[in-house]
């Protein structure tokens, strides 16, 4: 299944690459709502919940390895016609214009070419969200700890990583190993949170510098990590597609006849490799299908939940006016700490909810008793209209 963007030549246009890119986010996007959504009927789904970059990793790790084996190129490039490629670049010289230049030779991918591949497609961006995480993480605990203090933090760190309470307590040896080990985790914690955005902003500015670069056609490479491996991503030619179905039945072929055993054992080790090559090619298709009808139900969804999500905003109502105190009424103290039947200062503060004044608990439990109304505004009032503040104001 290939989709064309658009473009002449064996160069791929910047959103060619730039789709293929983002495939995989739209993908694990695609995953993660899927698995939520059978969670909620399956709990032990939420294990996979759980550890979900790991799990995205090594179905990642998966489908990458196969396709870079099998199409020399990465599983979302595949799917878009695109193919890598080994750049060697030769200097040739001109003998009448006496100028020099650059030849691009391409050639297949080489064994170190296909394993550096996986590493910057799978294991890179695995650690980036873990460092991310992380990072999120100290974020958290120091936003936290500016508001509530650090008083509870070691405790927290200690069920961290001891998952025991009782192992604290048992010995001397085991409590000083483990404020090592704490000590250690929160000096790196902190390193991650200090040098993270640093390293943020750094591969975001060089992606976006190559990007440009190419969007620019001032060069062949869409990242610096092709560079760094010394590949260009081309667009694949008729008989390229052609030949990746054979391609690939050679590659299984082969494998089928390297086994080894009885003829019983080779037997079940060829059904077992018919069902693995059967299990990805049904799950490249799956994943395919996955992230196209997550992305039209998020295109499908998006105008109305834009609708339902955000309400029209009215402005507030003004307060309502204060209330006005009766000359009848007992006056208040000049100092507002004071309560105004006692004028001591304010033991157990209550409020009169139908005027707002704060009283004694007391002092106005008995007057609205035997009253019936507010001490100062004398606005009818029952005992069951004072409430208590937790805060004297």
């Amino acid at each position: 299944m290939l989709f064309q963007v658009g473009g002449e030549g064996t160069r791929p246009t910047f959103f060619e690459m730039a789709a293929a890119q983002q495939l995989p986010a739209s993908l694990r996007a695609a995953l993660t709502y899927s698995l939520g959504v059978f969670a909620l009927r399956r709990s032990f789904l939420h294990k996979i919940l759980d550890y979900e970059d790991e799990f995205f990793a090594a179905l990642m790790l998966i489908l990458e390895g196969h396709s870079l084996r099998t199409t020399d190129a990465s599983f979302a490039e595949s799917l878009y016609g695109l193919r890598r490629k080994s750049v060697r670049l030769r200097l040739r010289k001109d003998s009448v214009r006496k100028d020099s230049g650059e030849e691009v030779q391409h050639s297949g991918l080489e064994k170190r070419q296909r394993i550096l591949s996986v590493v910057f497609l799978v294991v890179l961006p695995y650690f980036k969200s873990k460092l991310h995480a992380i990072y999120n993480k100290e974020r958290e605990a120091r936003l936290r700890e500016s508001l509530w203090g650090a008083e509870d933090q070691g405790f927290d760190e200690a069920d961290f990583f001891t998952g025991d309470d009782s192992i604290v307590s048992r010995e001397p040896s085991g409590n000083e190993e483990l404020s090592v080990r704490v000590q250690l985790a929160t000096k790196i914690k902190k390193f991650i949170a200090v040098c993270y955005p640093w390293i943020h902003a750094s591969c975001e500015g060089l992606s976006f510098t190559y990007q440009l670069l190419y969007l620019l056609d001032a060069t062949g490479f869409y990242s610096l990590g092709l560079q760094a491996l010394g590949i260009q991503v081309c667009r694949a030619t008729g008989q390229e597609l052609m030949d990746t179905s054979s391609r690939i039945s050679k590659i299984r072929n082969h494998e089928r006849e390297r086994l080894r055993g009885p003829p019983w054992l080779k037997t079940v080790q060829g059904a077992l490799l018919s069902c693995s090559y059967a299990v990805l090619d049904y799950a490249q298709t799956g994943l395919i299908a996955a992230v196209f009808i997550f992305k039209m139900m998020e295109w499908w969804y998006q105008s109305a939940e834009e609708r339902l999500s955000a309400p029209t905003v009215y402005p507030p109502p003004p307060p309502p006016p204060a209330p006005k105190m009766a000359i009848e009424g007992i006056p208040l103290p000049p100092n507002r700490s004071l309560c105004a039947l006692c004028l001591q200062k304010r033991a157990n503060p209550s409020v009169v909810t139908v005027s707002g004044f704060v009283f004694c608990y007391s002092c106005v439990f008995k007057y609205v008793s035997k009253y019936k109304r507010c001490p100062v505004t004398l606005i009818p009032a029952s005992v069951d209209q004072i409430r208590r503040l937790f805060h004297d104001t």
